[in-house]
């Protein structure tokens, strides 16, 4: 390689940082920056100091901080931004809050004004945004005359680390914000947490997706990518190559797959949240359920008392509980016995200090002890939730549920689950479960026939209270809810052909037999599918990564494995080879390659060789995912690895109940 000038050899330095084997995204890294960051702007601000933080942000930032830290900090006290409730105990006040709408920085801004005026102590106020400052926030300061008595700080903080394996942007209304108000900050914010991966670890070799929304973020990407390399101060830090470590990024618009999310989750953990709602992995327990918090004399407080119905325990619903990391992707139909199995090898465990004879055998057990209280105590709690889910699952609500929502993914007649979906109305079954129902028919055939949609409305309307016209049109705006214009629409399994456009919904109908999205018979012990996730069903999201990474499988289980072996090579890349499903399902379809420097990517393969480590594929989901594709995804990574490891992204988890409560008017007009 011949070098012409200082700059060339400056720009060769800038190649050999990019060329050393980087490791894969390690989220412990992420997690540690956030911290950092954070204690770092508290660090700030010299002495004791009072924290005001917005509500949505308290869960995220409490997965990475611990309360006694910020204390370790300076912080004196925390309020909730939306109580309107800080003291001036403290003469510096810290406001911790997002940046992009204009409800918060009105708050804050209101809030400022309040203690100048009430307080007799010349506050030090500072306002740190995330996760970026933006022209709304400085204009609305700006124009409450308190802009210059603050001092404002970014708190870049974009992915949280819920699982190694698993970042969440923690965006509570991104759901209702793309598809209701159509507003498309989530994806402005998505493309900015992407960028420090393409920038710690090279570009994205090849960004595949499907849907609007998804083609939209892949624009974004490519637009900043050209700002970032047109700005030469940012060259070195952004890289000229494709990733070494990373295979590709798939972009999910949820858009494409409402269906998935309005079904009932059957794993484990798709089970807890079904039913407690699980937030920032934590799930607001009843202590009847699962016995009264650990450990509570310890922590300075007051012995237990016995368990009360009614008072609520935060229990913590990750990795960190070994049992649970193990029983949270099965289907819920096994835990009871799997837990079976634990409380036996508990009890042999236990039993086996009465075989301990000699001094070093004996310090063994007492070694071992501590576990064995802390796998005692996570069985008792995983147990209790266990058998109120068993409640729950074998009532008759939630098996007629699971019946209706298991006729209509099966291709049966709609209709014939109208007088089902009516009881339950008449029966005053949570509105929630009713229009989850309307609008999974409403997705898989097409839409509802007028005189059953006008129907259905009229009934929901007597039954819940009239102020769900607003509702109702809310669901309709977001396309979860539509008449069918024909009787023939979506409803014809032929799907639409190689010339035709991209369709305008989903056909699902056509997608359950080209994608075998109903699985008859499942192994729920020992799964060889994704669908046991749904006992039988196979989310199409997952199908869709499935038809990137594992093209021979799918196309084996789909078409049979004499055309797989005849069909589409195993090195095919992106979509290759289900074009006509996609065809079929709503939104843009795109497959581009990010190719860098050539002599940067030549010298990359000289020094560093082709390797052979696992590479990454990123996963993105736009407007939220499911544990249960979650568990689905990580079924199957488990088959791919060795090969590559999935990095699931999102911007939040979501399920069909918090799906629904962003359509649900609040406001109470009375019932009819």
């Amino acid at each position: 390689m011949i070098f012409h000038s200082l700059s060339d050899i400056a720009l060769f330095i800038v190649w050999l940082t990019g060329m050393a084997p980087h490791p894969g995204i390690d989220t412990d890294h992420i997690r540690e920056k956030a911290r950092k960051d954070l204690l770092d702007l508290l660090e700030g601000v010299r002495g004791k100091k009072n924290l005001v933080i917005e509500k949505s942000l308290a869960g995220p930032i409490g997965i990475f901080v611990k309360f006694s830290t910020l204390q370790d900090h300076g912080v004196d006290k925390v309020f909730f931004l939306e109580n309107d409730n800080v003291d001036a105990s403290q003469k510096n006040v810290i406001f911790l809050a997002r940046g992009e709408k204009a409800n918060q920085p009105i708050a804050v801004a209101e809030q400022i004004r309040r203690l100048q005026k009430q307080s007799s102590i010349e506050h030090e106020f500072s306002v740190v945004w995330v996760a970026r400052r933006t022209l709304v926030c400085n204009k609305i300061l700006e124009e409450a005359g308190v802009l210059g008595d603050v001092g404002v700080e970014e708190l870049p903080l974009h992915f949280i680390p819920l699982e190694q394996d698993v970042l969440s942007l923690c965006l509570n209304d991104s759901f209702s914000d793309l598809y209701l108000r159509k507003d498309p900050t989530s994806i402005f914010v998505a493309a900015q947490a992407l960028m420090p991966i393409q920038q710690a670890h090279g570009l994205f070799p090849r960004i595949i997706g499907k849907g609007d929304n998804a083609h939209r973020l892949m624009e974004l990407l490519f637009r900043m990518r050209s700002e970032a390399t047109a700005d030469e101060s940012t060259i070195a830090k952004f890289g000229l190559m494709p990733s070494a470590s990373i295979e590709s990024l798939i972009i999910i618009d949820r858009e494409i797959d409402f269906a998935t999310v309005l079904l009932t989750q059957l794993t484990y953990e798709g089970l807890i949240d079904e039913m407690f709602a699980i937030q920032h992995n934590q799930a607001e327990i009843d202590s009847s359920i699962v016995g009264s918090a650990p450990g509570a004399q310890q922590s300075g407080r007051s012995p237990a008392a016995p368990a009360q119905q009614g008072l609520k325990r935060k229990i913590q619903l990750d990795s960190s509980d070994k049992l649970f990391e193990q029983l949270r992707d099965t289907n819920g139909a096994i835990v009871d016995g799997l837990l079976n199995k634990v409380a036996r090898r508990l009890q042999s465990d236990m039993e086996s200090r009465h075989a301990a004879k000699t001094t070093s055998e004996i310090r063994d057990f007492v070694n071992k002890l501590p576990g064995y209280q802390t796998e005692q105590q996570s069985l008792k709690t995983h147990i209790g939730l266990t058998e109120e889910i068993m409640k729950s699952t074998q009532g008759d609500i939630f098996r007629r549920n699971l019946e209706i929502q298991q006729n209509l993914y099966d291709g049966s007649d709609p209709s014939y689950q109208h007088e089902a979906i009516e009881e339950f109305i008449s029966r005053d079954i949570p509105l929630t479960t009713i229009l989850r129902l309307l609008c999974l028919e409403s997705c898989i055939s097409g839409g509802l026939r007028p005189k059953d949609l006008d129907n259905f409305k009229r009934q929901i309307l007597h039954a819940y209270g009239y102020q769900h016209l607003l509702t109702l049109d809310a669901l309709e705006k977001m396309g979860l809810l539509s008449s069918r214009a024909s009787a023939n629409v979506l409803l014809n399994p032929i799907g639409i052909g190689g010339g035709a456009a991209e369709a305008p919904k989903t056909n699902y109908n056509y997608l359950r037999r080209v994608l075998k999205l109903v699985v008859d018979e499942v192994n729920e012990q020992n799964p060889n599918d994704i669908a046991y996730v749904y006992s039988g069903y196979a989310p199409l999201s997952v199908r869709l990564v499935q038809s990137v990474i594992q093209k021979q499988h799918l196309l084996t289980i789909t078409k049979g494995a004499s055309v797989a072996s005849n069909g589409v090579s195993s090195a095919a890349h992106g979509w290759q080879g289900f074009e006509e499903a996609l065809r079929n399902i709503k939104g843009e379809t795109f497959n581009k390659v990010q190719k860098g420097d050539e002599q940067a990517v030549k010298a990359r393969h000289m020094l560093a060789g082709t390797g052979g480590k696992a590479k990454t594929v990123v996963v993105m989901f736009l407007g939220g995912v499911t544990f249960t594709e979650i568990a689905a995804l990580r079924f199957v990574a488990k088959r791919e690895e060795g090969r590559r490891k999935i990095l699931i992204c999102t911007t939040d988890v979501i399920s069909g109940d918090r799906m629904m409560e962003a359509a649900i008017e609040k406001g109470d007009f009375g019932k009819g």
